[in-house]
């Protein structure tokens, strides 16, 4: 079991940072709430016909780990992905992962006050070293990007609640995994249904303000396969991806190497072309630094 969660976060963080790139675009086309619905439906499908595959079966001996992660999903996904969505739309997909930077240390402290959970100092000092170097892969300044300063508030608040949520779901569903069984594909089916069924229900509230979008656009074909792409790589991989991840390491950790996508989105810029910094190759060194000692601790 030695690295097998740390190896699953660092590559729910790969696919993360596809899914992001994708749905940076395809949300000038479609609102935050109605896209994490979409995707999540799409995840569900994918997870269900996985299950029907495998033949794994849930094991309902502790109904508290299936309403617990039942719980972390409502908080993570319903709440936190579409205000996650919706910062994308007001900061940039840089500016979202920089707050979400402080996922990682908030996780930590909740898991040492809920599940009194312990880590050394080489496992505080990587965590440190890896969030340093995603901050500073994702605070460098882009040229001739602007901000105005309503739409500089309510990304930050957005990008916050993405943070505080996450973190308080990935705490919640390693309480889960500590008090029963459930499997890693199963907790990624029960933290989408229950999200979903939440979010359906928000979008058919009658009185729910209507959602606008930075730039107007139609629903293409292209639209389409990108959010399904990008639900099939973010949610859906990357969802059982996370809570592998969770169940086998410690929450600190593995929140840790999932807020690691903004590294992996840099050989994704240049594959497309762009020109990336001696900055930004410096932050992907301090990183790796991190993740290192976090997997020889």
């Amino acid at each position: 079991m030695n690295g097998r969660g740390e190896l699953a976060a660092l590559a729910a963080a790969g696919l993360w940072a596809i899914a992001s790139v994708l749905y940076g675009i395809v949300g000038q086309q479609i609102p935050p709430l109605r896209l994490n619905v979409i995707k999540g439906i799409v995840a569900i499908a994918l997870l269900i016909f996985t299950i029907l595959l495998t033949g794994e079966s849930l094991s309902t001996s502790a109904p508290q780990s299936i309403l617990l992660l039942c719980l972390s999903g409502v908080i993570g996904i319903s709440w936190g992905d579409t205000a996650f969505l919706g910062a994308l739309n007001y900061l940039g997909a840089r500016r979202v992962l920089l707050i979400g930077t402080l996922s990682p240390p908030m996780t930590a402290i909740l898991a040492m006050i809920w599940l009194q959970e312990t880590l050394n100092l080489t496992d505080w000092c990587g965590i440190m070293i890896t969030t340093l170097g995603v901050a500073w892969v994702v605070t460098e300044r882009v040229p001739g990007s602007s901000l105005d300063v309503a739409n500089l508030w309510k990304g930050i608040s957005l990008g916050l609640l993405a943070a505080i949520a996450n973190a308080i779901s990935t705490v919640i569903s390693r309480v889960a995994f500590s008090t029963g069984s459930v499997s890693s594909l199963w907790a990624a089916l029960l933290r989408l249904g229950a999200a979903e069924l939440i979010l359906l229900a928000w979008l058919c509230l009658p009185n729910r303000q209507p959602e606008t979008l930075s730039s107007s656009g139609r629903v293409t074909s292209r639209v389409i396969f990108a959010t399904c792409f990008a639900a099939f790589c973010g949610t859906y991989l990357g969802i059982w991806l996370q809570q592998t991840a969770i169940k086998f390491t410690a929450a600190g950790i593995a929140s840790t190497l999932l807020q690691t996508s903004p590294l992996f989105v840099i050989p994704i810029a240049v594959c497309i072309g762009e020109k990336v910094s001696w900055r930004a190759i410096a932050g992907v060194i301090i990183a790796i630094i991190g993740i290192a000692l976090l997997f020889f601790a």
